[in-house]
């Protein structure tokens, strides 16, 4: 959807928070997307205990994100990992493995000391450049 105030494409509020903030989930400017931290929430709004499979789903989010834009997986050229507990670390990283390694995107996992809800155990930003992708 494209904003009727500036005409760049971007993805439809998904909370009020976003309205409330006045940021944007991903947004596509020419040929670039950025897609901000994403969480783990599944679909009817639970949180997975296990790290991995938060990280799994915020994959699937991001390239949902991605392909909604215009894009797809293989031009993601960025991943920024934030984890709360580095033991969880070795999950995240498999998950992107998993997700983006056919793009070998550049990727950078830092811990950190908590996130917004604290069944949060990692959130993932990402950046795609369209065309670039194989």
């Amino acid at each position: 959807m494209a904003d009727p105030q500036d005409g760049r494409p971007r993805i439809a509020p998904l909370s009020p928070f976003e309205e409330e903030a006045g940021f944007t989930r991903a947004l596509r400017v020419g040929e670039r997307i950025i897609v901000s931290g994403t969480v783990g929430v599944e679909e009817d709004g639970s949180v997975s205990p296990d790290a991995g499979r938060q990280a799994e789903r915020c994959f699937e989010l991001i390239l949902a994100y991605v392909a909604e834009l215009g894009g797809q997986s293989g031009d993601v050229v960025r991943a920024r990992m934030f984890v709360t507990d580095i033991k969880d670390a070795d999950a995240v990283t498999s998950a992107f493995s998993r997700a983006l390694g056919h793009a070998r995107p550049t990727g950078t996992l830092v811990a950190i000391s908590a996130l917004y809800n604290p069944e949060w155990k990692c959130e993932i930003e990402a950046e795609a450049v369209i065309g670039t992708g194989q």
